[in-house]
Order: structure tokens, then C-alpha cells, then sequence
């Protein structure tokens, strides 16, 4: 009987030292170090009658930026020079969104939510093989316009980069 707990016992140890499998680190193939970051081409239309986007100023700078900021914040991969990068990221910014989330008894609007959507390729540098897209990849964020809580569409905006950022380099690092 004491033969079969050591057993267990030893058994559990060994699970419980071999851990649950999580790592921090890339699963990008050794080879794969350094991205490069192309210009975000800004295809948001404005003028359509249909449906009227706000116009951000610099908003695919600030994307491409934050997306930059973001690499250098996780470590498994440097951001590169062109000629340099193993991978290439082209991006293109398709739409920005505003809709309404929650509503007074008057039907104004309490809270929003934002949506950044961009369309982005990583190429392969090295071999020049589309590693993988994604034709709408979207940030988002939320904001309440009153209340204790409240802040101002640009915050949302910020926050929505950051969010879209870290998606990014997640689907490239991790490539999920």
C-alpha cells in the first residue's frame, strides 16, 4: 500500500515540477528575429455618403508606432531596417468605427466603443512567402462619455492602437 502513494506522490511532484506547458517565448522558427515595419497605407474613406468616418490625423503613423512600440516591448522579435528584417509587415488601414453601447432613458448615448480594423500581410523577407493574413484585424476600446468614468473619444482611440498593437505582435509572435 505504501509502494502505490509513493507512486502517486512521485507522480504528482513530477507533474507539478514539469509545469503546465506556458512559455513566454516565440514560437517563430530561430531564423525569424527581426520585422520590419512598413508605412500604413490609410484607406478609411471619408467622403462616403453612406456612412461618414471622423477623420484622425496621423492615425496610421500612430499605428504604426504603437506596433512598433509593441515589438520592442515583448523582446522575442527587434524591429529592423528593410534590407535587414527577416519578416516584412504591410498594413493598410480599412475603417474606424464609433457605435453607441449604452443609452440613457432619453437615448443619449452613455457609452461607446471604438474599432480600429487594418488588413496586414507578414511576408518572409528571406524566402518572400506570405507567412500569413488577415483582411480585417481590429483594436478596440470603450469610453464613457459622463459620469466618474468618463474620458474623451481620443483616450478610446489611444487605448484601441494599444489594443490593435498587441494583437499584432501576439498573431505574429505566437501565431494564433
Amino acid at each position: 500500500m505504501k509502494a502505490i502513494q509513493y507512486f502517486f506522490l512521485s507522480l504528482i511532484c513530477l507533474i507539478g515540477l514539469t509545469g503546465c506547458g506556458y512559455t513566454t517565448s516565440s514560437t517563430l522558427p530561430a531564423s525569424l528575429r527581426s520585422v520590419y515595419i512598413d508605412t500604413f497605407e490609410n484607406k478609411i474613406s471619408f467622403t462616403t455618403e453612406s456612412r461618414r468616418n471622423l477623420y484622425l490625423p496621423l492615425l496610421e503613423v500612430n499605428v504604426r508606432n504603437a506596433i512598433s512600440d509593441r515589438f520592442l516591448f515583448d523582446g522575442n522579435v527587434r524591429v529592423a531596417d528593410k534590407q535587414s528584417a527577416d519578416m516584412f509587415l504591410r498594413g493598410e488601414l480599412l475603417n474606424y468605427r464609433r457605435v453607441g453601447l449604452r443609452f440613457t432613458e432619453s437615448d443619449d448615448v452613455e457609452e461607446y466603443r471604438v474599432y480600429i480594423t487594418v488588413a496586414l500581410e507578414l511576408i518572409n523577407n528571406n524566402t518572400g512567402e506570405t507567412m500569413w493574413t488577415e483582411q480585417a484585424f481590429i483594436g478596440e476600446a470603450t469610453y464613457f462619455v459622463s459620469g466618474s468614468q468618463a474620458t474623451t473619444e481620443d483616450v478610446a482611440v489611444e487605448e484601441a492602437i494599444q489594443d490593435l498593437a498587441r494583437r499584432i505582435v501576439e498573431r505574429t509572435v505566437e501565431d494564433w
